[in-house]
This record gives structure tokens, sequence and C-alpha cells, in this order.
């Protein structure tokens, strides 16, 4: 049950000082996750490959923390559930630190498993920055969600378009050490997680989830309510909501699947680690700098229309991507736009689920969607790796066109049969 002392009533005055405040804080460990997180795209690909001695195996360790991501988004759901936004996010930044010093450890011992266990652990940073979008939501008022979200997500650019670059300077550190250069920048990421951490833990209070039920006391709070039936009851009874889910999983797992085969793809054709952060550097910025622009158009214009929006800009992704070959800037551009369409997706599609679940129901419902982007993009990114070794990156592209026709079709239907 919620506690009034943990999420004390705040006066409509107050509200916005709050706001602001939450905001800041969620901002800053933004930033901080940005940083950590790139460093697995950029390098978990190539340090599998390194650690199996296969190729074909280097989807896999991408695929572990994408993995680790779906399957600690329920836990971690319920744990917000129940406690608020804060420990959820602290515990979630604790273990992909954890996460980070296996895979510094398995790089050292050539332990392949290991790395998986390792870079699965890591995928809760990954987590936390996502579940970092709904809190900023938990005390938006309904007709900013859009932006409330958008905003939070925009604050991961800073680090993410850092992280990748930081990555060459940071192996070098290591170079004449038991450490092998490419797993050094994990020990970065394992530091940075760990102070994100603490600012959430002693600066977001009071708590935005207990403090959005302490404004609706009339709500029931109890834990069925609140549990994972709840939210596949609240998603199954709402059109929008399944339109919602898919959106968000779909845009996720074409994202996934063509991003962390793109260094693979780039070392193919004689790119260097430096040249493979700055296309992954662009390809993030695309991901979160143009965010406010899209979460003012899903206010303003409405979810379905940037929905619309998302399907063009991945499937536009897709062929620039698919068909570069050598042309490292094709590639970059391909990546850029892949970037966006998921910022689209996800955006419309996160302001879509919360305007579609009421009450309590509500966070169980987003660590649901959090769960099935995941699921879905770790699965996507494991066929990812057997695509590109049977037939190619140009293949690969192709079949992640061919995954956005379910979101399109449930799109067009809803916007000739609106329905909530």
């Amino acid at each position: 049950m919620t506690s009034t002392l943990d999420a004390p009533g705040i006066s409509p005055k107050a509200l916005p000082a709050l706001r602001r405040r939450t905001n800041a804080v969620l901002i800053a460990s933004q930033i901080l996750g940005g940083l950590g997180v790139p460093i697995g795209i950029a390098l978990a690909p190539v340090l599998a490959t390194e650690v199996s001695g296969s190729e074909a195996l280097s989807g896999l360790a991408p695929t572990a923390s994408v993995t680790g991501t779906a399957l600690l988004s329920l836990p971690l759901a319920a744990l917000m559930t129940s406690r608020g936004r804060r420990p959820g996010l602290v515990l979630a930044y604790l273990i992909g630190a954890l996460g980070a010093g296996l895979v510094v450890l398995a790089s050292v011992v050539g332990n392949f498993p290991l790395l998986l266990l390792g870079m699965a652990a890591f995928g809760a940073g990954s987590s936390a920055n996502l579940q970092a979008r709904f809190a900023a939501a938990d005390l938006a008022e309904p007709d900013r969600r859009g932006r409330a979200i958008s905003h939070v997500i925009w604050a991961t650019t800073i680090g993410s378009v850092l992280g990748p670059n930081i990555a060459a300077p940071t192996s070098r550190l290591f170079s004449g050490t038991a450490v092998p250069e490419k797993a050094g920048p994990f020990l970065f990421a394992a530091g940075i997680f760990a102070v994100a951490a603490l600012v959430v833990a002693v600066l977001l209070r009071p708590d935005p989830l207990l403090t959005a039920r302490a404004l609706a006391p009339d709500e029931d709070h109890s834990a069925e309510s609140r549990s994972l039936r709840a939210a596949v009851a609240a998603v199954a009874g709402s059109p929008m909501a399944r339109l919602a889910l898919v959106t968000v999983a779909v845009s996720h797992t074409v994202m996934v699947s063509i991003m962390v085969m793109t260094p693979v793809d780039l070392g193919h054709h004689g790119a260097s680690l430096q040249l493979v952060g700055l296309v992954i550097s662009g390809h993030i910025a695309g991901m979160y700098a143009f965010s406010p622009v899209l979460g003012w158009l899903s206010d303003r214009f409405g979810r379905l229309a940037v929905i619309g929006l998302a399907v063009g800009l991945l499937s536009c992704a897709a062929l620039l991507a698919g068909t570069a070959g050598p042309s490292h800037g094709q590639t970059a551009a391909g990546l850029f736009v892949l970037g966006l369409g998921w910022s689209a997706g996800l955006v419309a599609g996160s302001a879509l689920l919360t305007d579609s679940v009421e009450g309590p129901a509500r966070a169980a419902v987003q660590g649901l969607s959090d769960l099935t982007m995941n699921a879905s993009a770790g699965i996507g990114g494991a066929l990812a790796g057997l695509i590109v070794a049977r037939a190619s990156y140009g293949w690969l592209n192709l079949v992640g066109a061919c995954v956005l026709l379910p979101m399109a079709g449930l799109a067009v239907r809803r916007a000739v049969r609106p329905a909530r």
C-alpha cells in the first residue's frame, strides 16, 4: 500500500516546481546512463567475435544485453509499482555496473558464456534509461505527456553521442595491461552507472510515482490492481494500447536488429574502430537529439500521425543501410534515419500507451511494454547475426522492413476506426 509519508500530498501550486525538479534529476541520470550504454552497443559485437572466435556468434552479445533488459523489465516494474520509481532505477543501474565488471572479467579469462552473462546484466542500464521516460510521465499533464517523455529521452543525447567516441581513447589506456583494449571501456561504464544510481538515490525525492498515487487517493492501489494479470487485461481491453505495444516493440526490434550488425558490416568494408564509433554516435544522435520535436508533434498532431512517420523513417533507413555496401557515408545516413524512426515510434508509442491505460495498472502495463519490446528485440538481434552470416547485411535490412508491416497495418486500422 502506498504510504503518504513516502509520497506526501502536493498542492496544485507546488506541482510545476516538482515537475521541473523531477525532470532535472531524470535528465541528469539519463546523461550519465547515456555515457555507459552506448559503449556496449559499439563494442559488444566486436568483443564477442574476439572472445568466441566466431563472427556468427557476434550478435549474441548485444542480444544478451537486450534479453537481460527484457528479463529485468517485469521485476523492476513490480518493484516500482510497490516501492516507487527511485528504488527500481537505483537497482537497475547497480546491476548494470555489475554486468560491466563481469564483461571485463570474461574478456580477461576468455570465457564467452561469462561474457553473455555480463552483457545480460549490463542490459539493466538500458532498462533504467527506458523506465525513466515513464517516470517523467507520472506527474505530467495529459496534453504534455509526449513532450515530458521526449525531454528525458533527449537528455540521453549528450552522453550517448560522447560514449562511443570515448571508447577508443579509453581502450588505449589499457594497452599493455591484462585487460583487453576493447574491454577497458566497460570499466568506465561500470563507474558511470554507479554514479547514476547515486544521483537517483539521493535526489529523486519525493518519488514521482508515489506522489502521483497520493494525488489520486480514490484509486484502487491493491496488489491485484497492479499485477501482470491486470496489465495484460488492460492492454487486451484497449485497441489503442495494443497498437502502442506493437509500435514500441516493432520499432525497437527493427532498430536493434539492424544496429547491432552494422559494426560488423562496417568492419567487412575496412572501417576502423574510430569510424564505427562515429557512425554509432550519429545513430544515437538520431535516436535522441530530435525527440523533443517528435514529442511536440505527437502532442500537437496526435500519436497516430507520428507512428506513421516512424514507419516511413524506419523503412527509409532499411533502404539506405541495406544498399550502402562499401559507402560508409550512406551507412551512416541510414543509421541516423534508423535512430530517428526509433525515436518517433518510442515517443508516440509510449505516450499512447500512457494515454490508453488509466489507474494503478499503468505502471504494470509500462513494465509489460518494456518486456515485450526487449524480448522481441532480443530475438531479432539473435536472428540478425544468423541472417548476416548466412545471407548478407542487405537481406537483414529487407527483413527489418517487412517486420514493419503489422505496425503499419494496425496504425491504418486505428486511423480509419478510432478507438480508445
